[in-house]
């Protein structure tokens, strides 16, 4: 049982969840099996842009075992996949919007691009079959390279012919002019943030039916939001009332942001279930995950930074290409726009900021959010060009940091956000203590000792999580709400179950939002049940990214929380023969102030539940409440991070020999689990800088790094033990005060290690991924 004698809050408690993980009783979506299920193949194009000429399917429909195939010819009057964020160009144009069919018509557009769907009774007859459709393509001239797809010559759509969706600008162009001519100095850079593939250990799948009596759909799907996915399907694609549509996600092993989005394959299953009569199951295949899984980042950047004599940051000025791929995910628009170019302050009290973002299709899969979403990238823009500027002013890198620090809050940045709070002095000196910088000079000269190189690397993030408030995201663009909602039913027995629209996928909720229920109402951990992931048992919700569970939905908890607790006065008045006013509420009693007249929360439940004698007149039975929260702002966490490699010049072999993380993630109600995601976010993070790397052959769109063969991930010997602690101004805003921490090691991390690598191998730059060939040229002069 919890120990009740101190709150669970802040407590590091083991997570309930993982008892069922670790022993194999965690059910995903291709866990589920339904009565009279078949199975869903695709066939997707071999070509990354190509006309379809004609689809053939009589071989195909002989096969054994087929039950249907359907090609986007069927498709044809439905809705397309929609983008929930418009983003207008400088000129006041809306951004440019193809549709995105469920199945490819006319044309493909990216090597996967799914152009039929085969039902079939057993998955290994529908992968005969699929292999049995014959399509006839017209190839046409592939669009790759982001740099020249607005002059390349060949539209990806034919409405587009430029290939570009919009040409967006943020800040003050002019004041920016002003400062960089009046500056001492200027410190430019020009790389690319790498594309990466999300790579979830469970992979997409779907199993959806349809029942004829009541004209309903059920949706499992491994998803981070099932309402928005409910909502968009329906609303958009399907035309389906969601009162006719449950969705539930059921256990989902990883998401990292590649299932936040409406895909077509789901939508093309919820479709046919009703016209073959059973349900369809589907589940990807590797090789499907690394070409049809939304990607991630992919900019090429030209970024400046203008200084006056002293150091003193007068002005940045920042211009970005980003791809978008071959049509837009549900939230691609916002990506390298308002979740970017808003965190170009950083942590820095710069007077001006001017970004602008180009965004273009290209014959590519789409990409979309991923771990950070806009943040890292912005992160990595103003950690490398602060650390490029400490060198070309000579600074040590801790001083023109310091140097332009902010310091008084709030704080209004020129890029449109208000950081309530933060001590950004506090986390640098912690992990400049804890990382022993004061000591590096020593290991640096045993390292050359050794004909090693070793350098010394920082990075000062700040991220804004728990996107809000949904007026002023809906004056920026977002087609959705962004708020909350949570439900808590007390049981007569005194236990509690929470309904969250918050999704777990392996954050640790059934823990963390249990601690939190089980400190407000004083009663044990073991009391709380966490329900999740099923629009048919819960209210509504915006799902889990952005790092908002705790601050949005654990806050929607509180408030319905609150209102148990207000309402649990009444009735305890009622039997303490006191005025609800007279009442107050603490370690898990109802009590008479000034007296020792008490009643526990249990028997106050209970008679919730049994009115006997009861103000039925005032008073309804039952205990139960919903509430809904919308942030009035972000929450704003930072921290520093000091990584320090050594480096063989003779391999080109890197070892990242410690790396120190402290952040302020405002008041931390299990950390452990923070631990936990703070060091999952670095392997990410330290993944992208050392080791992964998407790639597509330049010229006819096929991607080389396909597999596990050739797309390298992170293991546990490529990582050094982590040193991660942390400080607290708990957040101003929130009742817990707290912070995201989902995805801070991802956005810090990178540039901490390419600051760390350059200053190792003396020279400007690097590009990610930091493979042993690419450091091995850079040091021996052969870049």
């Amino acid at each position: 049982m919890t120990d009740m004698s101190h709150s669970p809050i802040g407590q590091a408690l083991r997570r309930r969840e993982d008892a069922r993980f670790l022993t194999g009783a965690g059910q995903y979506t291709d866990d589920v099996v339904l009565p009279g299920q078949t199975y869903g193949v695709f066939v997707r194009s071999p070509l990354a842009h190509a006309r379809i000429k004609s689809i053939t399917l009589d071989a195909a429909k002989a096969k054994p075992g087929v039950v249907a195939i359907f090609t986007g010819a069927d498709l044809q009057g439905i809705g397309g996949l929609p983008c929930g964020w418009l983003i207008h160009s400088k000129d006041g144009s809306p951004m440019k919007e193809p549709p995105h069919p469920v199945l490819a018509q006319g044309k493909v557009r990216y090597v996967g691009d799914a152009v039929a769907l085969v039902v079939a009774e057993t998955v290994l007859q529908a992968r005969d079959a699929a292999e049995a459709v014959e399509v006839d393509y017209e190839e046409l001239p592939a669009v790759v390279d982001i740099t020249r797809a607005a002059t390349a010559g060949s539209a990806v759509h034919d409405d587009v012919p430029d290939n570009t969706c919009y040409t967006w600008g943020h800040g003050d162009a002019a004041a920016v002019d002003a400062a960089f001519a009046k500056a001492a100095k200027v410190s430019k850079l020009q790389f690319a943030n790498n594309r990466l593939i999300p790579n979830a250990m469970e992979p997409r799948a779907a199993n959806a039916s349809y029942t004829k009596h009541d004209d309903s759909y059920t949706l499992y799907v491994a998803n981070q939001n099932p309402h928005v996915e409910r909502l968009l399907m329906c609303a958009f694609v399907l035309g389906i009332p969601e009162s006719k549509m449950r969705v539930i996600a059921p256990d989902v092993g990883g998401g990292f942001g590649s299932k936040i989005f409406l895909y077509a394959e789901e939508t093309a299953l919820v479709w046919a279930s009703k016209r073959v009569g059973r349900p369809i199951k589907w589940t990807a295949e590797r090789s499907e995950s690394f070409l049809t899984d939304a990607h991630g980042r992919d900019h090429a950047t030209t970024a400046e930074l203008a200084m006056d004599a002293q150091g003193n940051f007068l002005a940045m000025r920042v211009h970005t290409i980003a791809n978008l791929g071959a049509y837009l995910s549900t939230f691609a628009s916002s990506v390298p726009t308002i979740l970017y170019a808003t965190l170009l302050a950083g942590q820095y009290k710069t007077p001006a900021i001017y970004c602008e973002v180009k965004s273009v299709f290209t014959n590519t899969a789409p990409v979309d959010a991923y771990r950070g979403a806009g943040r890292p990238e912005a992160t990595y823009v103003v950690e490398r060009l602060v650390e490029t500027a400490a060198r070309d002013m000579k600074m040590a890198p801790a001083q023109i940091r310091r140097r332009n620090f902010i310091t008084s809050f709030p704080y209004a940045t020129p890029v449109g956000l208000t950081y309530d709070t933060g001590d950004y002095e506090a986390h640098l000196a912690k992990a400049m203590a804890i990382a022993d910088v004061a000591g590096y000079a020593a290991r640096k000269a045993a390292s050359a000792a050794k004909g090693l190189k070793r350098g010394l690397g920082y990075s000062c993030y700040i991220e804004a999580c728990g996107l809000a408030p949904s007026n002023i995201a809906g004056a920026l663009g977002a087609r959705a709400g962004l708020f909350e909602a949570g439900e808590v039913r007390v049981h007569p027995t005194g236990t509690v179950t929470v309904f969250t629209g918050s999704h777990s996928h392996g954050q640790g909720h059934e823990t963390s939002f249990a601690q939190v229920v089980a400190a407000k109402l004083g009663i044990p951990v073991e009391s709380v049940e966490i329900v999740h992931g099923d629009t048919g048992r819960v209210p509504f919700g915006m799902g889990t990214y952005g790092s908002r569970s705790l601050a949005v939905g654990g806050t929607a908890i509180v408030k319905a929380v609150d209102k148990i607790i207000a309402k649990g006065k009444k009735i305890a008045a009622h039997l303490l023969e006191a005025a609800d006013t007279d009442i107050d509420f603490e370690g898990g009693s109802f009590k008479v102030k000034g007296t020792d007249k008490a009643v526990p929360f249990g028997s106050v439940a209970l008679t919730a539940y049994v009115p006997h004698n009861y103000p039925l007149d005032k008073l309804e039975p039952g205990l139960n409440e919903n509430a809904f929260y919308d942030p009035t702002n972000f929450t704003y966490p930072s921290g520093s991070y000091v990584c320090e490699v050594e480096v063989d010049p003779e391999t080109g072999r890197t070892r990242v020999d410690r790396f120190t993380a402290v952040d302020d993630f405002g008041n931390l109600v299990n950390p452990m689990i923070v631990a936990g995601q703070v060091h999952g976010g670095l392997a990410q993070g330290l993944g992208q800088a050392m080791l992964e790397g998407c790639a597509y052959d330049p010229e006819s769109g096929q991607l080389l790094t396909g597999s596990y063969m050739d797309y390298t991930m992170p293991r546990a010997d490529d990582l050094p033990s982590f040193t991660v602690d942390h400080t607290v101004t708990p957040c101003t805003h929130n009742p817990l005060g707290v912070k995201g921490c989902g995805e801070a090691g991802a956005i810090g991390s990178p540039a901490a290690f390419i600051n760390a690598l350059t200053d190792a191998l003396g020279v400007r730059d690097i590009p990610m991924p930091a493979t042993a060939e690419r450091v091995w040229r850079a040091a021996n002069g052969k870049a």
